[in-house]
């Protein structure tokens, strides 16, 4: 068991890498943007953006989750005609989207609110959503198959060359709000480019009409999922903005970016989870290695919310450049939304273990009922507690709305692949840091600074031990776990 976990956490290690210094290099077009550009070409790059986040569940309408699905598990195909069937299928749909988005890109520019002179990044959107689409079964491939690897340099890779573009033609050329959609779209091309030996090797003139209808039932059911998941993520500002004010909502913004601390490690986990549980869905202690898994994940991430909430505050007035601070002090009145958001990720990270049994079983057709209550409550929980509470209500509204989630996902899974979680000890682990926040929130030890707080988080192991969360046994097997020991294959040995 323990081997297998060590797989996990070495593949969540490696997409968490390749998450964070990507997510550092985006940041980084922030500044460019705002020097480079006018407000109001910037809110063309965010209202087109926007509209792809949307349009690039639409393109893979749940595929890549089907097609991770049958390949884990060969039952209607071998490997290559699983991997033929979904990538054949959205490269189709996503030419006949493209094709559409492009010969009527002037209207839809007028309806999307564009501008007329920036019409051809409606052009530059629909090609860029149609590489990503291409791109999308290939680097599920990836996943299945364990090359984290190499996943993560060619997402890199991407990164780095859209950053690298940005440059060249927004600053040496001045490109505007073509240049940074045109960077994408080279970026996005040149990572497909990468990507086709994979897809060349993998696809075959078999077809299977079966096994394509079954990926089609297994996909179909999870994009009403997917889209209500989005608004869950979105829906908050423009209610925020319109029961308070802009200077609110950008406040609130700030701060809710700051819990993208476990947003990140909730994210890469899932990149190694999904094809973790599909792979060892067979093996016969499957349910107690996901619920141990969950422990685990569990344990990782309060700790890492007792961190982010203790320290924040600390890190985000710290002088960085000529005395300004990462946050400017007019948003620092917002930070007490940071630990809710926080524990708002914790609960979705534990929705998408969950979710595990869902995949397994083939009962995507559930998820829809989950994310469209969730939003629900998230409209709801909006309009009632942000003319109270301003801000901290719209972050406790997202807590809740994750919180339902969670609780429902339970409920379904436990009736079609029950598990037994190990909720005793995850509630030890909830009680031992709640203890130690509501210390950190009530005790105040101004001589310490913040050696106080490593006092805390000292206490939170210590009471662990006292509470006996983990036993000798596994805790040398958790050293070991830890330990990353074993020789680790170059991304030079995986070929595409």
């Amino acid at each position: 068991m323990f081997d297998k976990l060590k797989r996990l956490g070495t593949d969540t290690a490696v997409y968490g890498i390749s998450t964070v210094v990507g997510r550092f290099l985006t940041l980084f077009l922030t500044p460019l943007y705002t020097n480079v550009l006018p407000p109001a070409d910037l809110g063309v790059v965010a209202t087109v953006y926007a509209y792809i986040a949307f349009l690039n569940i639409v393109y893979g309408y749940g595929m890549e989750g089907a097609y991770m699905r049958y390949a884990s598990s060969l039952e209607r195909g071998d490997k290559r005609e699983t991997f033929s069937a979904a990538f054949v299928s959205v490269a189709c749909t996503s030419l006949l989207f493209s094709l559409f988005i492009w010969l009527r890109r002037s209207p839809l520019a007028a309806i999307a609110g564009v501008p007329m002179q920036h019409t051809s990044v409606v052009g530059y959107a629909a090609g860029i959503l149609l590489l990503d689409a291409l791109a999308l079964i290939p680097f599920a491939y990836l996943r299945m198959e364990g090359k984290a690897k190499l996943f993560a340099a060619l997402k890199l890779f991407n990164i780095v060359l859209t950053v690298l573009l940005n440059l060249t033609l927004l600053v040496k050329y001045s490109y505007g709000v073509e240049g940074i959609f045109l960077s994408n779209l080279v970026a996005s091309g040149a990572t497909f480019v990468l990507l086709l030996p994979t897809a060349a090797r993998m696809l075959t003139v078999q077809w299977s009409a079966d096994l394509y209808k079954a990926l089609l039932r297994f996909a179909l059911p999870s994009v009403p999922s997917y889209l209500a998941s989005m608004m869950i993520q979105v829906i908050d500002r423009p209610v925020l903005e319109a029961l308070t004010s802009k200077a609110t909502v950008g406040i609130y913004q700030a701060n809710y970016r700051l819990g993208i601390f476990m947003m990140l490690i909730v994210s890469t986990f899932d990149f190694a989870w999904r094809p973790f549980f599909l792979t060892n869905a067979s093996q016969p202690n499957a349910r107690q290695l996901f619920a141990r898994a969950l422990t685990y994940f569990f344990l990782f991430m309060t700790s890492c919310f007792l961190v982010v909430s203790f320290f924040i505050n600390d890190v985000v007035t710290i002088p960085i450049y000529h005395g300004k601070s990462l946050i400017a002090p007019e948003y620092w009145s917002g930070l007490s939304i940071v630990p809710v958001v926080l524990a708002a990720y914790i609960f979705l990270g534990v929705s998408n273990t969950m979710v595990a049994g869902i995949y397994i079983e083939k009962q995507t057709r559930k998820l829809p009922m989950v994310t469209f209550v969730g939003a629900a409550v998230n409209v709801l929980a909006n309009v009632l507690l942000i003319p109270p509470f301003g801000i901290m209500g719209a972050a406790v509204a997202t807590l809740l709305s994750y919180a339902v989630m969670a609780v429902m996902l339970y409920v379904i899974t436990q009736n079609i692949y029950p598990i037994a979680w190990e909720w005793g000890r995850m509630g030890k682990i909830t009680l031992a840091a709640s203890a130690v926040f509501v210390l950190h929130v009530m005790v105040r030890v101004e001589s310490l600074g913040w050696l106080w707080n490593l006092v805390l988080l000292v206490l939170f192991g210590v009471m662990m031990k006292v509470m006996h969360v983990f036993d000798a046994s596994e805790l040398a097997s958790l050293r070991r776990l830890l330990r990353f020991s074993s020789p680790v294959q170059s991304p030079s040995n995986e070929s595409l």
